[in-house]
């Protein structure tokens, strides 16, 4: 058996080894290991999968009578 790697490393193509990987939204070409694994650049990425809504800002204060007997 021969001791070569299975797969390419993908660190390796941004090196210029490899062809060039284009962002699947826009085209331009993607630099960063995560952005060529996922296809997409990180502002396309940022517009498919925006953030969640911030849980603490739809907490409110409700005004409540107090309990009878207390």
């Amino acid at each position: 058996m021969s001791e070569e790697p299975l797969a390419i490393a993908i660190d390796s193509a941004t090196a210029g080894t490899g062809r060039p990987v284009r962002c699947r939204l826009c085209g331009r070409l993607l630099t960063g290991a995560g952005s060529r694994r996922t296809g997409l650049g990180p502002s396309c990425d940022a517009k498919l999968h925006p953030p969640g809504p911030d849980i603490r800002a739809r907490r409110h204060e409700v005004d409540q009578d107090t309990l009878p007997g207390i």
